[in-house]
C-alpha cells in the first residue's frame, strides 16, 4: 500500500534555507485578493510580530494579509542575502508598496528585515523589523507632514 503524502510531509525535513526561499516566492507572489497557501510556509500555530501589532495562528494570520492586501495596488520585494544560524534565518529586504491610501497611490520603498523561526519545513515565527514611520506615518497625509517636520528636526 502506498502511504499518503501531504503537504506537510513534503517540506518537514526541508532546510532552512530551502524553506526562507519558499517564504520570498509567496511575499513575490502575493497581491490583492491572492495572498497565496500560506499553509504551504507557516505552521498551523505561527505567531507574526511586526511594528504594528501581533497575529498567532495560521487562521488569523490568512485573515490579517487578507485584510492587508485588500487595497494593495502592488507590493513587490527586493530580498538581500539569506542569513542562517541553526534553525532561524534573517532576510533583508526593500519593500516597493503602492497603496491608494499611501502617498496618493505612487511607489513607496521601505527598508526591514525578516526574522524566521523554522521548524519541520514551515515558519513558526515570523518577526519583522522596520521602520514604521517610513512604512506608514510619513506618508500620511496630514501626520505625515508633522512626521517628517519632527524627523527634520530631531537630525
Amino acid at each position: 500500500m502506498k502511504a499518503v503524502i501531504t503537504a506537510t510531509d513534503i517540506h518537514q525535513n526541508e532546510t532552512v534555507a530551502a524553506t526562507a526561499e519558499r517564504f520570498k516566492r509567496m511575499f513575490n507572489a502575493m497581491k490583492s485578493g491572492n495572498i497565496g497557501n500560506l499553509a504551504e510556509v507557516y505552521s498551523q500555530d505561527a505567531v507574526f510580530i511586526d511594528p504594528f501589532g501581533r497575529v498567532e495562528g495560521l487562521d488569523n494570520l490568512t485573515r490579517h494579509f487578507e485584510k492587508l492586501y485588500t487595497n494593495v495596488i502592488s507590493c513587490e520585494f527586493e530580498f538581500g542575502d539569506l542569513l542562517v544560524s541553526e534553525n532561524d534565518a534573517c532576510i533583508p529586504w526593500v519593500m516597493t508598496l503602492r497603496h491608494p491610501k499611501l502617498r496618493g497611490g505612487k511607489p513607496l520603498t521601505v527598508d526591514g528585515i525578516s526574522r524566521l523561526h523554522i521548524a519541520q519545513g514551515r515558519v513558526t515565527e515570523h518577526r519583522d523589523y522596520m521602520d514604521a514611520g517610513q512604512m506608514l506615518y510619513e506618508n500620511l497625509p496630514v501626520l505625515g507632514r508633522v512626521v517628517r517636520w519632527v524627523r527634520d528636526y530631531a537630525s
